[in-house]
């Protein structure tokens, strides 16, 4: 059966800006920022983002391309006679799935929000009210398996319909609205009175919030962000890989998807940053920023309930990319591994996904008692742990590995692929960072994660 081809290089590059702008671009990014100093961090975690997260999306993109297969069947197609790579394959779909099974969650969450501020619930409530209906939500176990059997059932009914005509058609439009409502919103918060002082903040670098934040400690943040930001390591980037053709080189298209998702994580800040000194609102707020701060915020908008509609729809968009584009791999693979049609996957996998999805819903209220991570933490936290500390850095770490090494694909096969087409290439000279460097930093992303 020939493999579907994506319908444009842009579809492609949206897809795969979709599958890594998330949660962590528009939720994630602002607040690590606001708790290391703004500006420096900034400038610290783009360095990263060239150096780290380039480089693995490229090889991630070439294994794909190479083998036309995906996560659970390329490196049968491309490791040596006799080698055991393939076991990694198997390990990237069960971290889709441990991913999926707390995204789809905070997704529905999103959708929540985007619905409540549709309807005005937030309007005329106090900061105490705003933060006590954050909590209410996350309790109440039927309206949120409501909201998650919604964000599943729509998503694979995305990528059900097909390629070109599902998931590429409406990534498309998904993230053209999704960047005109960030613009709009940004243009927002940057009028706002005092709102200078919030861009000054996240924008210029200060040595004294620096050295004030623990230079260490934010060398590590932006390592972890810059790293986590791009999905890098589950394969979720080589299925998108393996639907283009040979016209354009890898790295050009990994470092234009990565400006991509640059972008929507900057522009999230500006959005954020100026309004939180409009209102005195501490930037170093945490996790709750956004669920709990810019409600606060909104309320005292002139048209606040237009703009906090404007911004969760968005925020959901920006989920639901992610959402689209881990089905899509999950759904690939498992028609691979069963030789069943994408339909018929889809559907299979539809409530699967659903019941797995179940425990992370119920980890905020009927089994809050389970707190895996020591007290306070809940099912969400552990699965986000066992992803974001061990799936992600460990299977870059093999992608680099495989791709660098002769004991894998090795360097040549990986090169003459990546430069294959028209734009920015591999060079030679990159061969000692990628095989020697590399690994050593993704090792201590590890590391640092798992302390």
């Amino acid at each position: 059966m020939e493999r579907e081809r994506l319908g444009s290089r842009l579809g492609f590059i949206l897809l795969s800006a979709g599958c890594a702008i998330g949660i962590g671009n528009v939720w994630k990014f602002p607040y690590v920022a606001g708790m290391n100093g703004g500006g420096s961090f900034v400038l610290i975690y783009l360095f990263f983002l060239a150096i780290l997260g380039i480089p693995v999306m490229t090889m991630e993109f070439a294994m794909g391309r190479a083998s036309r297969k995906s996560p659970v069947k390329f490196y049968q197609a491309l490791e040596p006679k006799g080698s055991k790579w393939h076991f990694h394959g198997y390990l990237t779909l069960i971290g889709m799935f441990l991913l999926m099974m707390f995204y789809t969650n905070v997704t529905g969450w999103m959708l929540q929000y985007f619905v409540d501020f549709a309807k005005g619930a937030f309007t005329g409530l106090s900061p105490e009210q705003v933060s006590a209906r954050f909590v209410e939500m996350r309790s109440d176990p039927a309206r949120s398996t409501i909201y998650l059997a919604i964000v599943v059932v729509l998503g694979f009914a995305v990528c059900s319909i097909g390629l070109q005509k599902g998931l590429e058609r409406v990534t498309k439009w998904l993230m053209l609205v999704l960047l005109a409502i960030m613009v709009v919103l940004a243009v927002n918060s940057v009028f706002l009175e005092g709102g200078s002082e919030g861009l000054a903040f996240y924008l210029m670098p200060s040595m004294e919030r620096l050295t004030e934040n623990g230079i260490g400690n934010v060398i590590v943040a932006a390592m972890n962000q810059a790293f986590f930001t791009l999905s890098l390591g589950l394969g979720s980037m080589a299925i998108f890989g393996s639907y283009i053709g040979r016209e354009r080189s890898l790295m050009g298209e990994a470092v234009h998807v990565a400006l991509l998702d640059t972008f929507v994580a900057i522009t999230a800040g500006i959005i954020i940053f100026p309004a939180c000194f409009a209102y005195n609102v501490p930037v170093n707020s945490g996790p709750p920023l956004i669920f709990v701060t810019l409600p606060n915020i909104f309320n005292n908008l002139g048209s606040g309930r237009l703009w906090g509609t404007l911004f969760f729809v968005f925020m959901f968009f920006a989920a639901l990319s992610t959402v689209l584009a881990v089905f899509e791999n999950i759904a690939a693979c498992v028609s691979e591994l069963t030789g069943w049609s994408r339909k018929k996957s889809c559907w299979i996998l539809c409530p699967i996904m659903f019941v797995l999805s179940i425990p992370c819903v119920l980890g905020f209220s009927l089994w809050d008692g389970f707190q895996p991570l020591g007290a306070g933490t809940n099912i969400l936290d552990l699965e986000d742990f066992l992803v974001s500390n061990f799936a992600l850095p460990l299977g870059s770490l093999i992608f680099v590995l495989f791709c660098a090494t002769r004991y894998g694909w090795g360097w040549k096969n990986f090169m003459r692929e990546a430069n294959e087409g028209k734009g920015l290439k591999v060079a030679n000279w990159m061969r000692p960072y990628m095989t020697y460097v590399l690994p050593v930093i993704v090792l201590v992303v590890f590391l640092i994660g798992i302390l």
